[in-house]
């Protein structure tokens, strides 16, 4: 198969599975966000670790030893991974799935904003005007739900700061994962354990599906994630960047459509602001995509052969 059909199909396969994570979720309960997010720890580290054995693939660990400042790296990646894991549960669990999706659609925004201030970044025109209407989209959202969006906004910086550590950081999509979830894994068991001694586990005292759902959510978190990196290695970035709009559209479905959350004018509007923002954030990456592209081919080009009499001498 074309590697670049495959990419797409891989990209596709991830943000698929992202965009139907509200569905998932939902079914674990009666578990409380926490536990949920134990679990999701604690089998993440589980099946990446019967993977890479899998793969024979545990010399990194040796190499990460003899690196503080990438461990260092890695438990800040952690911690706001976890942060922004846990707040995902706790909005879906909430009924606040339509939230949720806000919070994605933002991110890119804010991904622009790390840029500048974190990466000294300088913004083209048209950046700044989908910045602009992004917060003007945040402003009309503040006084529709009568408080500024905080679980859209918590969603959107710790997923954005993530993403900057990720980028910094360098590891590939298996053992980045492993990594974290092992940072995270302690606190995870301490909690589960907490639990298990108050009496109030869910895990194993509900139904046999309840407890195979919350084992599955190790893979159901690994799984996208490696597709998500398989398509990342086969596509130009501005591919990659069209098809992550697809999963905070199918959650805004799923909350709208299937749970039946509310949808008031005000909100809408917001939601309209933010999808403009995100157009004209597009369009314009889009055509300096092209540019690049353009320079390079001309840049890589031969150069046209000199007339006789531009050269000043002629061969006849």
């Amino acid at each position: 198969m074309n590697q670049t059909r495959l990419g797409y199909l891989y990209g596709l396969g991830a943000y698929l599975l992202w965009g139907f994570f509200p569905i998932y979720f939902k079914l674990l309960r009666p578990a409380g966000p926490v536990e949920i997010l134990a679990h999701r720890v604690v089998w993440s580290v589980a099946f990446v670790a019967l993977l890479l054995a899998a793969l024979r693939n545990y010399g990194f660990l040796r190499a990460l030893l003899h690196r503080p400042r990438t461990l260092a790296g890695i438990v800040v990646a952690a911690a706001l991974i976890a942060v922004n894991w846990g707040t995902y549960i706790y909005g879906v669990n909430s009924d606040r799935v339509v939230e949720t999706a806000l919070g994605y659609f933002i991110n890119p925004l804010v991904s622009v904003l790390l840029g500048v201030f974190v990466l000294r970044e300088r913004l083209r025109p048209a950046q700044w005007a989908a910045l602009g209407v992004g917060a003007l989209a945040v402003a009309v959202l503040t006084v529709d739900y009568g408080r500024p969006p905080w679980l859209a906004l918590t969603l959107a910086v710790s997923f954005a700061g993530y993403g900057l550590v990720k980028k910094r950081l360098g590891l590939p999509a298996a053992e980045g994962l492993f990594v974290e979830s092992a940072v995270l894994a302690l606190p995870a068991l301490a909690y589960l354990g907490w639990l298990v001694h108050r009496g109030d586990s869910t895990f194993g005292h509900g139904s046999a599906g309840h407890t195979a759902l919350l084992v599955l959510a190790g893979a159901a978190t690994a799984i996208p994630l490696l597709l998500f990196a398989g398509a990342a290695n086969r596509l130009p970035l501005s591919a990659v960047g069209m098809l992550q709009y697809l999963a905070p559209i199918l959650q805004l479905g799923c909350g709208v459509l299937i749970f039946h959350e509310p949808m008031p004018p005000a909100r809408l509007a917001g939601f309209a602001l933010v999808w403009l923002a995100l157009i004209v954030f597009t369009v314009d990456a889009l055509r300096q995509a092209g540019q690049s592209r353009a320079e390079a081919r001309a840049a890589g080009a031969p150069r046209p052969p000199v007339p006789a009499e531009a050269g000043g001498q002629r061969t006849s």
